[in-house]
């Protein structure tokens, strides 16, 4: 889950699941805090062992874990309204604790991704050094997993927005593009209606003050990756004088309309493929597609769109099944070998490893179902959005960035969601966080889905962001290693801020 971005776009696939493909926006600030909020809820803590092992597939031992539900408003514009969505939280602590600081609130991106799993993830995936000071508190974020949650997609919806070509060039394919879109979205609509601006980020913002005043914390520390640096910045803004320590590790500049990211992703994306074809070419060994990677996929898809592959139960692995699977191995170089061998597999007529990659991404399981993972990045970008450019306005993008950026400027252009999404829009805030202590915003150089120009960006916006580099590939970068570990620990712990320009080498 740390390694996930935002789709814009599920009818055509677009670059992501963390969140990447930014909305417009609100450029007056918020007042710090917003109206008053109700007392401080508590959460009914409850031992939740099988959640852990449900995450991770094993109990680790000398780690405890507890669950829980939050109640905030529904509408923190109208925090006496009385509705109230339940937010799910787990608390992950080290059995040998010593020199307790207090909690670390981890959020893993998307929208969507669920931070109850990230808490289990991370509980034997941080370094001990923070895992002894803090208890890491993962949420679900409204809207998100076992939070009261969106789910307005069907299985065989996102089956079809999936598997569609990623670049519909025909206007018969298109139109087929357009219809679906616009059918998913009504379905949110008709099920949500008036509630669909209440999965905003700004929203989600003021939910984690919340969290933080029940877990009796007198300032957050926060770790939140690509999409949560977002929503971390969001609540720098709303409650600076309330933040103790932020890392924003895969960061989004806030400031881009939904085009400019859009496209900002799509040049990140060909940046990683190519580094990707490059180790190929270098790995002929370790990469059976050596030594032209791009002319396999571009085959591959264009091969697919006439007659796919098949795989158990005549499932087709379509055009946009394979991109599904180049993107999802772009997060980590970790994954290169593995789709190196599932592009070379797929022309030997074999599309396992495609869809095992794919699968994977979309969080579509065995039997064809899939979690609300997408329903909530919906649900959370478009709120957000309230320029999204019209269809054919995005017909245009698709055409003009094929030229710019072949393999994924088409999909990337093409937001076709949220451009009929039927709720009203609630822009979030971009700004400084005016009396924030210095908060590390984390870039990796070779990062695809949140790019590396947007790390001092959204550290300049901040105000008293502090950039630390990673010069290495994939999605973000801690704790990827001992130099980039050893700089947050001390930030987390200690609160000693990184040298200016610090930058940590690939390994």
């Amino acid at each position: 889950m740390i390694r996930r971005v935002a789709l814009a776009v599920l009818v055509v696939l677009v670059l992501a699941v963390a969140g990447c493909v930014g909305p417009a926006p609100r450029w007056s600030a918020p007042k710090p805090g917003g109206p008053a909020a109700p007392a401080a809820a508590t959460v009914n803590w409850r031992p939740c062992p099988d959640t852990a092992r449900t995450a991770l597939g094993r109990t680790p031992d000398n780690v405890t874990y507890e669950c829980g539900k939050l109640n905030v408003p529904q509408d923190w514009a109208n925090p006496n309204g009385g509705k109230q969505f339940g937010i799910a939280l787990m608390r992950a602590r080290a059995t040998h604790q010593t020199n307790r600081i207090g909690s670390l609130v981890v959020n893993p991106g998307g929208p969507g991704g669920s931070g109850v799993d990230l808490a289990a993830y991370l509980s034997v995936g941080l370094p001990a050094d923070v895992t002894q000071r803090f208890d890491i508190v993962g949420f679900d974020p409204r809207g998100v997993g076992a939070s009261d949650r969106v789910k307005c997609f069907s299985d065989a919806d996102l089956d079809a927005s999936f598997g569609a070509d990623p670049d519909p060039v025909a206007q018969a394919d298109f139109d087929k593009a357009v219809a679906l879109s616009r059918k998913m979205a009504q379905s949110c609509g008709t099920r949500y209606g008036d509630t669909l601006p209440l999965f905003s980020t700004e929203q989600a913002a003021r939910d984690m003050d919340a969290i933080r005043a029940a877990l009796g914390e007198p300032k957050l520390t926060y770790l939140g990756y690509s999409y949560g640096t977002l929503l971390g910045a969001v609540y720098a803004q709303l409650f600076p004088t309330h933040v103790r320590a932020l890392v924003l590790d895969g960061a989004i500049d806030p400031t881009l309309d939904s085009v400019a990211s859009a496209e900002g992703q799509a040049k990140g994306f060909e940046r990683a493929f190519d580094n990707f074809s490059a180790w190929c070419r270098s790995n002929a060994s370790k990469c059976p597609i050596a030594p032209d990677a791009r002319a396999t996929v571009t085959s591959a898809m264009d091969s697919a769109r006439r007659t796919p592959v098949t795989g158990s139960g005549g499932r087709a692995a379509t055009a946009g099944w394979i991109q599904t699977a180049v993107v999802a191995s772009l997060y980590s170089q970790e994954q290169w070998p593995q789709l190196a061998t599932a592009l070379d597999n797929l022309r030997k007529g074999n599309a396992t490893g495609i869809f095992r990659l794919a699968d994977s991404y979309a969080e579509r399981d065995a039997r064809g179902r899939y979690s609300n993972l997408f329903d909530a990045n919906a649900a959370v970008n478009c709120a957000d959005d309230a320029n999204t450019p019209a269809v054919d306005k995005l017909r245009t993008l698709q055409s003009e960035w094929r030229q710019k950026y072949p393999l994924f400027g088409p999909s990337s252009a093409l937001n076709l969601l949220c451009a009929q999404w039927p709720g009203k829009r609630d822009p979030y805030p971009a700004g400084a966080a005016k009396g924030a202590p210095p908060i590390l915003v984390v870039g990796t150089t070779g990062d695809p889905a949140t790019p590396y120009e947007q790390t001092p960006k959204l550290a300049e916006t901040l105000g008293s962001g502090v950039v630390l580099t990673w010069q290495g590939e994939g999605h973000t970068a801690y704790p990827q290693t001992r130099c980039i570990s050893s700089a947050v620990n001390r930030y987390l712990t200690d609160l000693t801020v990184p040298a200016k320009g610090t930058s940590c080498p690939a390994s």
